[in-house]
């Protein structure tokens, strides 16, 4: 027998400053291959093993910008700001790096190794809750780092960089992790996603927070939109669920955008799989559109699912 879950999720008011260009990775359903073996269910710990600590703390910042000058390219500053490209591109998503014009206001990353001898910004604070990583059947892994947002202000452009290491502690890789939206709403926990190909089964992860930043009110890049009347259909063996709704969209002003992101979770609460739905068709003032995709799980059986929207002019 199938089981349905209803689910119901909040309003989702994002009041941020400019229009991004540049999307997070889509985690497409059936890319997501679960390892062949059983997977445990841990209980999530308080503070998640492999979490680095920050040397500082972490302020209200406002974050440290540079104005491009002529001849600059994305890795031109990235050199002079000691900061990767990787992170650079995800502290920037609205800035078209091929195509910079000189004035234009680039966001510089926190990095405690700066050489620039400049000041950068600390990240605005979030709270990771808990960090899971799981093989594939390709030989690669993904992990999920859990993302909570404490605050009454929306943040933008959170990532962390997750580094996998073996048994004895030599390094594997290290990748950044994002959101599947671009937004992280007040007192709401979404996961940053990453994949990595060709690594043991046995790697572990380290997550240390890279970007955030806090968004001030005043601007309407973001358009007020809500996930309403969803339902989620889990399959007998617990491992995919496929899972409808609508998104209503309140106020004067259409949107052009809409993403529906659903985050799967096992029964100790642990993040088993993430899936973003796309939608280009456009959403009139007021309106509303039926959203359907369907959600794997890479560990244990589905028993929840939490929704978030974000719909842009």
């Amino acid at each position: 027998m199938r089981r349905l879950f209803l689910s119901t999720f909040c309003l989702f008011l994002v009041i941020a400053a400019c229009s991004p260009q540049t999307t997070p990775p889509t985690l497409p359903a059936g890319e997501l291959l679960p390892f062949a073996t059983s997977t445990q269910s841990p209980q999530t710990v308080r503070t998640p093993e492999g979490l680095v600590p920050l040397t500082t703390p972490l302020p209200s910042p406002t974050p440290f910008t540079y104005q491009v000058q002529s001849g600059d390219t994305m890795s031109g500053i990235a050199e002079k700001f000691g900061v990767s490209l990787d992170s650079l591109l995800a502290a920037n998503p609205e800035v078209p790096s091929n195509t910079m014009s000189v004035g234009t206001t680039i966001r510089i990353p926190s990095d405690p190794a700066n050489p620039s001898g400049e000041p950068t910004p600390t990240p605005a604070p979030f709270t990771i809750k808990q960090i899971e990583c799981y093989p594939t059947t390709d030989g690669g892994m993904w992990c999920f780092v859990l993302a909570r947002n404490d605050f009454s202000e929306f943040m933008e452009n959170v990532s962390a960089r997750v580094s996998l290491v073996d048994s004895n502690g030599a390094a594997l890789g290290s990748q950044t992790a994002l959101l599947s939206l671009n937004i992280l709403p007040p007192h709401t926990s979404l996961p940053l996603a990453v994949y990595f190909p060709n690594v043991p089964v046995n790697a572990k992860p380290q997550v240390q927070i890279l970007t955030a930043i806090r968004l001030l009110p005043g601007d309407t890049r973001y358009l007020p939109a809500v996930v309403n009347d969803t339902l989620v259909q889990v399959n007998a063996e617990g491992h995919s669920a496929q899972v409808s709704g609508q998104v209503l969209l309140h106020g004067a002003q259409a949107a052009s955008q809409v993403w529906v992101t659903g985050t799967a979770y096992d029964e100790v609460g642990r993040v088993v799989g993430v899936r973003r739905w796309e939608s280009n068709a456009g959403l009139p003032a007021s309106g509303s559109l039926p959203f359907e995709f369907m959600l794997s799980s890479l560990g244990g059986r589905i028993a929840r699912v939490e929704f978030a929207v974000e719909a842009r002019p």
